[in-house]
């Protein structure tokens, strides 16, 4: 192959995902990690003086192209997963940790960095550049640089076993996930499910050449039984399946994560152990904002202790329901989203089919459009680029007519493509070398993506796509991250975006986000009813305000169950000791939860925030970022009320400044306060949340 020709090695400009193909990635990977170790070479030698521009920059430079590119492949490997890709991302990510991890513990380096930080140039850094090399240091110290040359080649062993684990839980998850299928062949046993639903399935089940309709673990085809369906057998075959998949009960041995699981654990507690720390939690809070496990763990139980009676009293109100109007004797796991669905439209006299209706997916990207454009004076264009799928969909955004970041959006679920949404970076902001002009910016790119249902095809025509609310705001959450990213105005890669964020802070924008999402004057833009092209009536609105609240209790103690099992297997379980994972998390429910989930339910093993996404003792960040959320919301709120729009471009302005725009050049809180004047509380997460006077 003709290196030169190599798509991957081009940083010309946007990813060339139509020309990419898997044979192009090991040559890609293998020249630019000689590229990268040859740089790191040169800086090995003797630097009379180090400095910014003979040091650092030549470093990123170069490990640039290498996360650039090696970010595209992970992309792919997430977004359209074929046997050739996968075989070629697990051919190179052990060559990809060795290196990232040989570099963490390069003491010469690391030297470097620390004589950065007392050298004469120091104090005349700007205070990204100074938060870069505090970052450096940190970092060096967690990637093992100080540890005895005994012990580096186990701690590099330790970060390849890791990696390829937790890929291998990922594929284990996504494996079983595209592997099941549900045909039902009488329509009538699916009384109860939506018309759309049943298309969907249907047309799910003809793609197969299939009679009947098909239905998969992909949430959109799956949650819509759990949601509607009348036939509590058909609710429990697929709750059953969807958890218990990747677990020993799934009578799938291949795809069995118990033993990964373990393994991550162990590998994670050596880790800490090698570093001089008691637990892989404390590790893990080095680098975010709370200090402490303990106090992680105070701030979740408190929380807990607020939402219980309010989760106790939706139970009480959910099983007397059932009981009364629905039949049901014993409120099982497979009854809770059916019967809540029930409640809700009888207290609220509305179903989320209904909302549903007034969701098309061209009215709901323009009003999520508008409400960025009005908040913070920015335009969004459509452009074009290479897209790795005919969905996908590529914009611009601009600011005073120049380009300030571009994204590519993929909103629905399909084969070979990992559940769940998220937003990664294709590409960061940073200033060019030698560049002091706008002309001399390179731009932020994001990925944002989602598993929504796509667009129907009925009698040959094509529908737009419908969006649950829920979907809105998960759409909308992205796309904070996704604003968080590209409307920063950092020209330093290390802290620019979303880059040396605190982990329990870069929820702040994307929970943020999700608040517009309930307000009157954004949602009377963006909705329009399937048929009639109506907008969301007030009366509509005013139930869904109403019922914004329901099951909060729940809801919250949910959240805080799944964070205190993570902090708790960081924390004090011993992964060679008698305790199970399983022990871990029953007790942990028997502490928080209202309810008991079935004992053959095996959520930890697609729990993939944890085990295989950057969450590992730090989903608590979701909780902890809402509060500063909220709070920052709340600065939204009154200057509605003073002027009678939510939508204050003032106020949008400052939040741009003084949070998006910062990046991780300062610590978050101190971009917190500089927004709100004050310190977080957190009055208004309970009143949003409807536990609160």
């Amino acid at each position: 192959m003709n290196i030169a020709l190599n798509p991957l090695l081009d940083f010309s400009d946007l990813p060339q995902f139509a020309a990419i193909k898997p044979d192009h990635i090991g040559p890609a990977i293998d020249s630019l990690l000689d590229q990268c170790r040859n740089v790191v070479k040169e800086l090995e030698e003797p630097i009379a003086q180090v400095t910014w521009e003979n040091f650092v920059e030549p470093l990123e430079n170069v490990t640039e192209k290498l996360s650039r590119a090696w970010g595209i492949v992970g992309h792919l490997n997430a977004v359209v997963d074929t046997p050739e890709l996968r075989a070629a991302y697990n051919e190179n990510q052990p060559k990809i940790t060795e290196f990232w991890t040989a570099l963490a513990q390069n003491l010469t380096l690391f030297t470097n960095y620390k004589a950065l930080q007392l050298g004469p140039d120091y104090a005349g850094y700007s205070a990204a550049r100074k938060k870069i090399i505090e970052n450096a240091v940190r970092d060096f110290r967690l990637g093992g640089a100080e540890l005895s040359e005994e012990d580096k080649p186990r701690f590099a062993e330790i970060q390849e076993k890791h990696a390829a684990l937790t890929t291998r839980f990922s594929e284990n998850i996504l494996d079983a996930t595209n592997d099941y299928a549900l045909f039902v062949e009488d329509e009538a046993e699916l009384a109860g499910l939506p018309d759309d639903a049943k298309q969907a399935a249907r047309a799910a089940a003809e793609k197969d050449d299939k009679s009947g309709y098909k239905f998969t673990l992909h949430f959109p085809s799956y949650f819509p039984i759990l949601q509607y369906a009348d036939k509590r057998s058909l609710r429990e075959t697929i709750y059953r399946a969807n958890a218990t998949k990747a677990s020993e009960l799934a009578n799938q041995p291949a795809w069995d994560n118990t033993q990964n699981i373990v393994d991550i654990l162990q590998l994670r507690d050596e880790e800490a152990k090698l570093l001089g720390y008691k637990n892989y939690a404390e590790v893990s809070l080095v680098s975010k904002m709370a200090q402490t496990p303990d106090q992680v763990i105070g701030f979740l139980q408190d929380l807990a202790k607020r939402a219980r009676p309010f989760a106790e009293k939706d139970l009480a109100e959910l099983r007397s329901f059932a009981q009364k109007e629905l039949g049901i004797e014993k409120l099982e796991a497979w009854d809770v989203t059916y019967a809540s669905e029930k409640l809700r439209e009888q207290r609220y006299a509305f179903s989320e089919q209904e909302v549903k209706q007034y969701f098309p997916e061209p009215k709901v990207i323009a009003g999520l459009f508008r409400t960025i454009e009005t908040l913070f004076s920015v335009a969004i264009k459509p452009d074009s680029a290479p897209v790795w799928h005919p969905d996908v969909k590529f914009f611009r955004i601009e600011k005073d007519g120049a380009l300030i970041g571009q994204f590519y959006i993929d909103l629905y679920a399909r084969q070979g493509k990992r559940g769940g949404a998220w937003m990664d970076d294709a590409r960061g902001r940073r200033r060019l070398e030698g560049t002091n002009d706008m002309d001399g910016i390179q731009t932020p790119v994001a990925y944002l993506t989602c598993n929504f249902t796509e667009p129907a095809v009925i009698n040959g025509k094509t529908k737009p796509a419908l969006f649950t609310h829920d979907e809105v705001i998960t759409l909308f959450h992205e796309f904070g991250h996704g604003l968080h990213h590209m409307l920063t105005r950092v020209d330093e890669l290390g802290v620019s975006g979303i880059s040396g964020v605190e982990w329990d802070a870069v929820e702040l924008p994307s929970q943020f986000m999700e608040n517009f999402c309930w307000e009157w004057d954004v949602l009377q833009h963006m909705t329009a009813h399937a048929d009639t092209g109506a907008a969301l009536p007030r009366a509509l609105f005013d139930k869904m305000i109403a019922a914004k609240n329901f099951q909060s209790g729940l809801q919250t103690l949910r959240q805080v169950e799944f964070s205190l099992f993570d902090m708790h297997l960081h924390y004090d379980y011993q992964p060679a000791g008698k305790q199970s994972v399983q022990d871990v998390l029953n007790a942990v429910r028997a502490q928080v939860s209202v309810m008991t989930p079935p004992e053959f339910n095996r959520f930890q093993h697609s729990f993939s925030h944890i085990f295989a996404g950057g969450y590992a003792a730090g989903y608590y960040s979701y909780k902890w970022a809402e509060v500063l959320s909220a709070d920052a919301y709340g600065a939204f709120e009154e200057a509605g009320k003073a002027s009678g729009n939510v939508l204050s471009g003032d106020t949008g302005a400052r939040f741009l400044r003084e949070i998006l725009a910062m990046g991780g050049s300062r610590p978050a809180i101190d971009s917190f306060k500089a927004f709100r004047g004050r310190e977080p509380t957190i009055d208004a997460l309970l009143r949003h949340s409807g536990m609160a006077a």
